[in-house]
């Protein structure tokens, strides 16, 4: 009954996305966070105890995580509740592949990469619910209501284009760099809209991906230039 997640939309104050129970984001940062601490202290031979600890942690923790999440059609349940699984196509399983630690291997990110591009990229970031997925909403438009029914049901998140280029680029490489590049060319038309210089807080889901919400959203921008950052160390080799 509370919303616990970064899509925390309400109407009549309960959440308009339950996402309840084990959320594959949050796994997927806690098995990052198992393995990023090992590898702080690996080299400390007084800490061997803990790192083992950790590691055997991570382990088990992969194989749980497979069970949990991953489905036969190669993406991530959005979130898994007791015997209900969420098969929702959503970006929060991006946060699964684009991390430094994966509890999936490259194979497997792959699959559920192509799942994201094909029914969530866009040319202004990464849709919140694929037009595929039921209670698709693409426009941010109406009454307040309308509105934050809508919020989380479709339009564009640019900021989520941090994660996906991330994941991206671990997986493709060098590669993978000239498509993010021309994903990108979409900004430039927006930054000399509305505000001027930056980027709106979301898009509609579908064409023409009117920019809506906030005229200026901070974490768009630095998204944005993370992922530009990203690309430039790669456009070195």
């Amino acid at each position: 009954d509370v919303p616990i997640s970064w899509m925390d939309a309400v109407a009549y104050g309960k959440p308009i996305i339950p996402r309840s129970g084990y959320l594959v984001e949050f796994n997927a940062l806690w098995y990052n966070i198992l393995r990023f601490s090992a590898s702080l202290i690996a080299d400390k031979p007084e800490q061997r105890v803990i790192v083992d600890r950790l590691n055997a942690l991570g382990d088990k923790l992969a194989l749980s995580f497979k069970d949990m999440f991953l489905n036969d059609y190669g993406y991530l349940f959005d979130y898994v509740d007791g015997n209900f699984a969420d098969w929702s196509v959503r970006p929060n399983m991006l946060f699964a592949l684009s991390l430094d630690y994966s509890p999936l291997d490259k194979k497997e990110r792959k699959k559920a990469l192509d799942v994201v591009t094909r029914e969530l990229l866009t040319p202004k970031g990464i849709r919140t619910l694929s037009p595929k997925s039921h209670g698709y909403s693409p426009t941010y438009l109406g009454n307040e209501a309308e509105r934050e029914n809508a919020y989380y049901q479709g339009p564009t998140r640019p900021w989520l284009m941090g994660a996906y280029a991330e994941a991206y680029l671990k997986i493709f490489g060098l590669s993978g760099v000239s498509f993010l590049e021309r994903m990108l060319i979409g900004y430039e038309e927006e930054m000399s809209n509305n505000c001027i210089g930056t980027i709106s807080e979301l898009f509609d889901g579908n064409p023409p991906y009117m920019g809506r919400g906030a005229i200026s959203f901070a974490a768009n921008v630095g998204e944005i230039l993370r992922v530009l950052s990203l690309l430039k160390k790669y456009n070195h080799f």
